[in-house]
């Protein structure tokens, strides 16, 4: 049982025993999603990344580990999806007997303690998460995913163990032992059943996560667990409670008997200023509702770092300091001696090699070149080429005749477009050539794709949604912020091939996770199809993914009932049939996003630094650059008059 105490120590130590005491130094680390990044090699633009990877950040872990006496590693999830290496192992060349996917094999390398379940695991379907998951040497744990649901989460069928009891001898500063049980306990966002439902339905089920901890953290103490660490793929976001909450790490902090927070989901860094607004976080002490919590960004381009100082008297735990720190790649020193490092590359060089072989096949071309820097001035070429195929394939698929004569949309967003990304996460493909990593630079995630029947005015809400990407512009003003960078570009959402002008002088109506905060806020100005008006009362079929039509990022219509294509078939593949169906892919120039006109008014734009080399398609803002920021994003300066 731990007691808490009096957290006593300065920024580099622990301080706070007495004469006497004996202190147990207790380091936590974290990776969290990872999604398959474990060489620093960037796939899409076929070169090495040296930023990001699982390969560099294990060397980071071995001198973590090196300089605490007790350690435990552990992931947060969103370890299975994420580059063309995840996409070729599970579509082309399987999981036969006896095989280990890549990131088992690495995390088996580096001797994991145990891992969790995020969202993106089941991206491939249940069977093959399974399949993947049954060579790993550390325990899986999740609580809140059922495969059969019962009156209360103590009586679900969990799909993995919902936790584990770690059993660990652990050294005071004297050198001597000390048995403590450790328990570990894991949590996902409980949506992954909608995002997902093409393939989950009715095989997967899922509960909220504060609902699930309240029941399992006592019978977990009751098991004799000393110290509970919650591996919470989840964000930190609102304080109060509300079910199904997707970033539920502040109210999951304030349920008893959790110690520690291991969060993740969002991509971002804590503790960190970003979350420096939020009550109940304290980025200066590292706690989120009072618990040490840490989250290490993506892509094995952080660790996290949570040590706690235990003292131990009448068979009692108790914490007398925590601390939370991050660690990054851009700071770290190279390992001395990197021996896991070496065995987490030579865990997956083969698949590796076998990726950079699949990805470097052809598969057509394009007659432009095609990137992600403007998309978010109208600049859709990179877009259309999904858009098309997606809407080719939905209309070859829809048998109802009630829908055959609908018009058939094609919703499409740039999901390389900057942001958490950093000034490398654009899509930059030349004129010519494309191969099969084009293809999946162009369409990121391994989504299914779906169509929805909606009605105009769902329709134009849907835009007003994506329309709140962007920052309000005061008339008159300048050096305001275009994009919001809050807002995911995923969520960033046109709809093919419609003409829409937006006027960016009124509010955004969404907030970045698509709770309405301006309801009578309209920036879409006008939305029209072949040159009429969109019609608020008539029926569009809107093409779309999995994901969307699963609810997430609360798009107006995105629900079961208005499903009429949900299919297997991933939406990356049918940009790639629909390439290769070419000799030459002409990009569609039907459709359009502007701006009306604002005198006098300028904003800033952020982007990729290579964007330099294609300005000429916005010279209608008049680009002036102006230079770099910190992180390197070239800004511009977009003039709004002359529109």
């Amino acid at each position: 049982m731990i007691v808490r105490g009096h957290a006593l120590l300065n920024s580099s130590t622990f301080r706070g025993l007495t004469a006497g005491q004996r202190a147990v130094h207790l380091r936590v680390i974290e990776t969290t999603d990872l999604h398959l990044h474990l060489l620093p090699y960037d796939y899409y633009a076929d070169r090495p990344w040296n930023g990001i990877g699982l390969v560099n950040a294990a060397q980071m872990i071995e001198k973590a580990r090196s300089e605490a006496d007790n350690a435990l590693l552990f992931d947060n999830g969103d370890f299975l999806q994420g580059t063309p290496m995840g996409d070729y192992v599970a579509h082309e060349r399987g999981l036969r007997d006896g095989d280990i996917h890549p990131i088992i094999a690495a995390m088996n390398a580096l001797e994991f303690d145990a891992i969790t379940l995020g969202n993106h695991e089941f991206n491939y379907g249940l069977d093959f998460l399974m399949t993947a998951l049954g060579g790993a040497a550390f325990p899986v744990v999740s609580s809140n995913l059922s495969v059969k649901k019962g009156a209360s989460p103590l009586r679900d069928k969990t799909l993995v163990k919902p936790y584990v009891l770690i059993d660990k001898m652990v050294a005071d500063d004297s050198g001597f032992e000390h048995p403590l049980r450790i328990g570990v306990i894991g949590f996902a966002p409980p949506q992954v059943v909608d995002w997902d439902s093409h393939a989950l339905d009715g095989r997967l089920f899922s509960r909220d996560i504060v609902e699930t901890a309240r029941a399992y953290v006592p019978e977990m103490r009751e098991a004799g667990a000393d110290l509970i660490i919650a591996l919470a793929h989840t964000g930190i976001g609102a304080s109060r409670h509300t079910d199904g909450m997707e970033n539920a790490a502040v109210p999951l902090g304030r349920v008893p008997g959790i110690d520690a927070l291991l969060t993740g989901h969002s991509h971002l860094v804590f503790p960190s200023p970003v979350f420096g607004n939020l009550p109940d976080v304290d980025i200066a002490a590292g706690t989120v509702a009072g618990k040490p919590a840490v989250m290490g960004g993506c892509w094995g381009a952080h660790i996290g770092l949570i040590d706690i100082l235990l003292t131990r008297d009448a068979g009692k735990w108790e914490v007398l300091g925590t601390r939370s720190e991050v660690r990054s790649l851009a700071d770290a020193e190279a390992a001395p001696d990197p021996k896991q490092a070496r065995r987490v590359a030579d865990a997956v060089a083969e698949a590796h090699t076998d990726t950079l072989a699949a990805i470097r096949r052809p598969v057509g071309k394009s007659d432009r070149p095609l990137h992600s820097y403007f998309s978010h001035l109208g600049e859709l070429d990179s877009l259309r080429i999904v858009a098309e195929a997606q809407r080719s394939y939905v209309a070859s698929r829809l048998s109802d005749p009630d829908l055959q004569d609908l018009p058939i949309l094609s919703a499409v967003a740039p999901f390389k477009s900057g942001g958490r990304s950093g000034p490398a996460g654009y899509t930059d493909i030349a004129q010519g050539p494309l191969a099969l990593r084009h293809i999946a630079d162009l369409y990121a995630f391994p989504n299914a794709i779906a169509a929805l029947c909606l009605t105009g005015a769902e329709v134009i809400e849907w835009l007003e949604r994506s329309a709140s990407a962007f920052n309000r512009i005061q008339p008159g003003s300048t050096g305001t912020l275009l994009r919001d960078s809050d807002f995911p570009g995923y969520n960033f959402e046109m709809i093919d091939p419609l003409d829409v002008q937006l006027d960016l002088s009124q509010p955004a109506r969404y907030d970045p996770d698509g709770k309405r905060i301006n309801k009578d806020a309209k920036r879409v100005v006008s939305v029209t199809l072949n040159g009429k008006s969109l019609d608020p009362n008539a029926r569009y079929i809107v093409c779309t993914n999995s994901y969307r039509a699963g609810g997430a990022g609360n798009f107006a219509g995105a629900r079961t009932s208005n499903l009429v294509l949900s299919d297997e078939a991933v939406a990356r593949d049918i940009v790639r049939d629909y390439v290769s169906r070419s000799e030459t892919v002409a990009v569609s120039q039907a459709g359009s996003l502007s701006f009306l006109p604002m005198p006098d008014t300028s904003v800033v734009f952020e982007t990729g630094p290579s964007a330099r080399h294609h300005l000429a398609t916005i010279a209608r803002f008049n680009p002036v650059p102006r230079g770099l920021t910190r992180s390197g994003f070239l800004r511009l300066k977009l003039d709004l008059s002359g529109l």
